[in-house]
């Protein structure tokens, strides 16, 4: 399988899993999630997956700081809008993985430990952005509003999108816009100094 080089140029999540720990899937626990993760589980990879791969990053750092290690199934995730709207569900899908959260079908534990369920919540109107990541162990929070905006695409994109989904785009022409596209996500998650800008903390409790 090949993939865009940037695709090891993004961040990585590393994380402790007390589930993946406990039944021996990560050794001491150690988990690390890559851009390619996430790719995988939505099917693609564009601008939104990758500002939900950014939210998560950003919210997380502010939650646990450079020291601390995330654990995952610790962390509720609450989105403004309901999952139908836009792409709130693309987006509460992505973080929620990073995160271990699960919605009402998420895991229900092990002798009343380890549950994931109840953890990923939409149409939660008090957010002052587009989510809210909350600790469950301490009760820290951060709220985030994604901006995908700050880095623009070509203005060749679309027009060969449309050739594209006509199906009258020639190869290269079609070439031309896979990496048009790609281009404009690689500039999202391989630019440390933008991350800010396109994850905007909105507040933290």
């Amino acid at each position: 399988m090949q993939t865009p080089d940037f695709f090891d140029r993004a961040p990585v999540f590393r994380l402790y899993d007390p589930l993946g720990d406990f039944l021996g899937a990560f050794e001491e626990g150690i988990v690390e999630i890559r851009y390619l993760d996430c790719v995988k589980l939505a099917g693609h990879s564009c601008p939104t997956v990758a500002g939900a791969f950014l939210l998560a990053h950003q919210g997380l750092q502010r939650l646990y700081g450079p020291d601390s290690l995330p654990e995952r199934s610790k962390i509720r995730v609450e989105m403004r809008e309901e999952k139908s709207t836009g792409v709130t569900g693309v987006l509460g899908t992505v973080i929620a993985f990073v995160c271990g959260a699960g919605d009402e079908g998420g895991f229900a534990g092990i002798g009343g430990t380890f549950s994931r369920r109840g953890l990923l919540h939409y149409g939660v109107s008090d957010i002052t952005g587009d989510l809210r990541l909350r600790r469950l162990d301490t009760g820290a929070s951060v709220s985030l509003r994604l901006d995908t905006s700050v880095v623009g695409g070509s203005p060749e994109m679309m027009p060969l999108m449309q050739k594209a989904l006509r199906g009258e785009a020639l190869p290269e022409e079609r070439r031309k816009f896979q990496e048009l596209w790609q281009g404009r996500v690689e500039a999202m998650l391989t630019t440390p100094e933008l991350w800010g800008k396109i994850a905007v903390v909105t507040d933290e409790a």
